[in-house]
């Protein structure tokens, strides 16, 4: 399976599966017109759209693209995804013959209530819930619900490839740094990150094994998150609280 994030919008992602056969994926078009160029380019059949959450800029191609190829529509259980055909839910597997793909409906509320990733064939395509050194915004859920989520991607294997909804990794990189300046993991990330944009080439995707050493949404109970946390609230026992008060320094960060 082949794996090309298409640039659209402003800054999302619409990420192309696709087999030697022309068989082709779409993840959240936003956006159909990246998605028909690729399409014609590779001379491709598009036969699935996955959609991960309700926002416009992941889904306002889907329908389009659905009456034009007729690929079914794989969405969650949410009323402002008309487009769909098929509603998955946590748990559920989504098997494919063209091409020939499995992926594993995970159920991650938090940036959306309704909120999904799918895992397979050694990818993890996860909207808005995960970003490269980040995490979604909480616009529906709780940091509870969010940290929950955040840990059950963590727990997926190490080489698993992460495929996010945007292109933000530099700038979580520079929050990341403040969270943890002594991070030499981080510190190599950010410069793997700013050569790879430099040449205009996307930072993704990137192995949750990277994640792992770099994300402090994901280094919750990591000592020098924790001490972080202690300087900035006084307490950091409660592992809920610590993440809430990382995401909130987030929202207001400028750098």
């Amino acid at each position: 399976m082949h794996l090309v994030p298409l640039p659209a919008l402003a800054d999302n992602y619409i990420w192309l599966l696709h087999d030697d056969a022309g068989n082709a994926i779409v993840v959240d078009p936003g956006d159909d017109a990246p998605v028909e160029l690729a399409l014609a380019s590779r001379g491709l059949r598009l036969r699935a759209i996955l959609l991960t959450h309700h926002h416009t800029d992941h889904i306002g191609g889907a329908a389009a693209l659905h009456q034009r190829h007729g690929a079914s529509v794989y969405a969650p259980e949410d009323a402002h995804i008309e487009a769909a055909s098929v509603r998955v839910r946590d748990g559920e597997s989504i098997a494919l013959s063209e091409p020939r793909a499995n992926y594993k409906v995970i159920a991650v509320p938090g940036h959306t209530l309704s909120h999904v990733a799918y895992y397979g064939e050694g990818v993890l395509l996860a909207g808005d819930t995960l970003f490269s050194m980040g995490c979604g915004r909480l616009f529906e859920g709780t940091p509870a619900q969010m940290l929950a989520s955040l840990d059950r991607l963590a727990a997926l294997p190490a080489a698993t490839l992460l495929c996010c909804g945007h292109e933000y990794t530099a700038a979580n990189g520079r929050f990341a740094h403040e969270i943890e300046p002594g991070n030499a993991a981080l510190s190599a990330r950010r410069q793997e990150v700013a050569a790879l944009r430099a040449r205009q080439h996307p930072s993704l995707p990137v192995t949750m094994a990277s994640e792992l050493a770099t994300n402090p949404f994901l280094r919750i109970d990591e000592p020098a998150v924790i001490a972080w946390c202690e300087r900035q609230v006084g307490r950091a026992e409660d592992r809920i609280a610590r993440f809430a008060s990382v995401r909130a320094a987030k929202d207001v960060f400028r750098a």
